[in-house]
């Protein structure tokens, strides 16, 4: 079953602007938004998701928040700190560092992994729940296939959407040759399930953004 293109996915968790002039890459992890749940809720997720969040998580706490401490005590020797653009970035990098931990700490404390590989029985074999790869058609007879999964791990270029989006809702506990009603924010349309399987879903691994203060760590500092 070969997956097409469903909608261009929005971009994920992005770093404000910092001396090193770069945002976070799309393959970061995003916060939930919307009618998404909050961060003490559960958080449906499928292993390789919850390991993007955990490899993110480390990275943060043990790579690059050191580096951008590193930053702050280097530039607090540097003169007046009101005026040290090297030191008020790295004030501010610091939290924005903090808070990202403290979110993902939550998310990955509320994780409950689901893997769309278990082995399953009856209903939960053939209707659509979490972890689901659906292939569906539309009221104009146009095809679709999306895999559902959870908040954190949203790729609508891989059309992984999310188990409590829309179009996710519309399609839960749905079996093949059932009809269901998507009600979007562009309107009603009528889907028709045409297969429903479980395998594996492709989730992208977390990378180390390139501008990080982690990777530039070595560089020289001009004094």
């Amino acid at each position: 079953m070969t997956c097409g293109v469903l909608y261009r996915r929005s971009s994920a968790f992005n770093w404000a602007p910092t001396r090193n002039n770069y945002e976070m890459r799309k393959g970061f992890t995003r916060k939930p938004q919307g009618d998404e749940p909050a961060t003490r809720g559960k958080n449906y997720i499928t292993p390789s998701g919850l390991q993007r969040l955990k490899d993110e998580h480390r990275f943060l706490l043990t790579r690059e928040r050191p580096a951008v401490v590193e930053v702050v005590a280097w530039a607090a020797g540097n003169g007046d700190r009101s005026e040290n653009a090297d030191y008020q970035y790295g004030k501010r990098r610091l939290r924005q560092i903090d808070g990202r931990i403290r979110f993902l700490t939550n998310r990955i404390e509320a994780a409950e992994v689901v893997d769309p590989e278990a082995s399953r029985a009856g209903q939960a074999k053939t209707r659509v729940f979490f972890g689901a790869t659906v292939r569906y058609a539309n009221a104009a007879g146009a095809e679709r296939v999306v895999s559902i999964v959870g908040v954190d791990e949203v790729d609508l270029n891989r059309n992984h959407i999310s188990w409590v989006s829309p179009l996710g809702r519309a399609l839960m506990k749905s079996a093949v040759g059932d009809s269901v009603v998507l009600e979007a924010p562009g309107g009603t349309d009528y889907l028709t399930v045409l297969e429903v399987c479980y395998k594996c879903i492709s989730v992208e691994p977390f990378r180390e953004p390139p501008g990080s203060e982690a990777s530039a760590k070595a560089l020289p500092r001009r004094r």
